[in-house]
């Protein structure tokens, strides 16, 4: 252990540690130390191990596509994965949507919808809304503003990104009507006096906001800003690589608020830990990016679309959208339960498996400290658990979509003695 310990001084300390755990192993929902201590992981790599640790079908494909073919790229052959991946999309995506390219993470793929966006219109300038979070690399951080510890320190980031309100109705202390209102005049007053229609390629939003606070907008926000980009001929980019693959209790969040994007933008879920992200869209759209202007040489992966293949077909022949919208409805009535015996939970929220419990001190500010103390608590019980929020003091709870009924009774009943603990 002390040999390992030294190792660990080996990695960069820019990686943030929210744990000391070495994991030998995992399975499901559980994680395994080398110490042999099994953690109940709601944590699911943020969002990622849609299909739990390890799941049998997965792991066996990546087993035996690792035998037969590690890289094919894509400029010079195509491969079956990749071929039966975007077979397989076309099944769960908006009927439109027929055109996939694909990249290793979320930031590549987000950089790539504004190129592609920006090629397709002509148009320079992109919407993006507060506490959105969409990467780290430079144009990502550009359109990310869930916190500035992400921008802090790398200014000048890259020009043309505009900032619009939101529907945080808690934040705001106002109905979802009224939230939901203010925003949509606030997106149609930013199009009259920060950039004009004529020059804004794109409004790139998170259908359910993730890591600014897992954020669910009021029904009609979605539609508003479809409108909008309708009426003035701009594109509407759903960034899904938090809310999608099931984690919602559909394939993608949108599809809860009746809204058919121009661009989707995926990863996270969609490849059960495999570095695979896509870019999606119609033919048409993509027709206009001029061949050669992007790429990659490890987009489209052939084991990493294996595993995204059978990633897909494991979420739905296992039933695993039923489960989240399920375990969801159970987890938020336990949490609401919680809220009632202790007030300093201000606020409850959340679709499927994506759900949010809000920390606010009596005075109405913040209790970020209350935030991490109740986590850190939950970690010496064994229940991974993370904060998210520009000020740290939302709870995010993103179990995998296999979570059972008594996986979800136990980590609550963690989570209340946690509460008791910091009262």
């Amino acid at each position: 252990m002390h040999e390992s310990q030294s190792m660990e001084t080996l990695i960069s300390p820019v990686w943030k540690r929210y744990t000391p755990i070495v994991v030998e192993r995992a399975e499901g929902a559980h994680l395994y130390g080398a110490d042999g201590a099994r953690y109940l992981d709601f944590t699911c790599g943020i969002a990622v191990t849609n299909t739990g640790h390890c799941h049998p079908r997965v792991v066996q494909a990546i087993q035996e596509q690792a035998a037969r073919l590690l890289h094919g790229q894509v400029n010079i052959a195509y491969h079956r994965p990749l071929l039966e991946l975007v077979e397989e999309l076309r099944t769960i995506v908006p009927p439109p949507i027929d055109c996939f390219f694909f990249s290793n993470s979320g930031a590549e793929a987000v950089e790539g919808a504004v190129k592609l966006a920006r090629h397709a219109t002509g148009r320079p300038n992109i919407i993006v809304f507060q506490g959105s979070f969409h990467g780290r690399t430079a144009l990502a951080m550009a359109l990310t503003t869930s916190k500035t510890i992400y921008r802090a320190g790398y200014q000048p980031l890259p020009a043309g990104v505009f900032v619009a309100p939101y529907p945080y109705a808690y934040r705001y202390g106002w109905s979802t009507g009224q939230t939901e209102a203010f925003c949509l005049r606030e997106l149609e007053f930013l199009l009259k006096t920060q950039t004009a229609p004529a020059e804004t390629a794109a409004i790139l939003v998170e259908p359910v906001l993730g890591e600014g606070g897992y954020v669910v907008p009021p029904p009609g926000f979605l539609q508003g800003v479809r409108r909008i980009c309708d009426e003035h001929g701009i594109l509407l980019i759903a960034d899904e690589i938090q809310c999608g693959f099931g984690r919602t209790g559909r394939w993608f969040a949108v599809e809860h608020f009746g809204v058919v994007p121009d661009v989707m933008v995926m990863a996270k879920g969609l490849a059960s830990g495999l570095p695979l992200s896509c870019v999606a869209s119609r033919r048409e759209l993509m027709e206009r990016w001029v061949p050669g202007s992007h790429g990659g040489t490890y987009g489209g992966n052939a084991v990493a679309c294996a595993a995204a293949v059978a990633t897909i077909r494991v979420i739905r022949e296992e039933g695993l959208l039923e489960n989240a919208a399920r375990m969801g409805a159970l987890l938020l009535e336990r949490l609401r339960e919680l809220q009632r015996e202790f007030p300093v939970i201000g606020d409850v929220r959340g679709l499927g498996l994506m759900v949010a419990t809000e920390f606010t001190a009596a005075d109405g500010t913040p209790a970020s400290t209350v935030a991490r103390e109740v986590i850190g608590r939950c970690l010496e019980r064994h229940l991974l658990l993370l904060t998210c929020g520009t000020y740290d003091n939302v709870v995010r709870w993103m179990p995998p979509l296999v979570v059972t009924d008594e996986q979800i009774e136990a980590a609550v009943e963690v989570f209340r003695d946690a509460l008791g603990d910091v009262r």
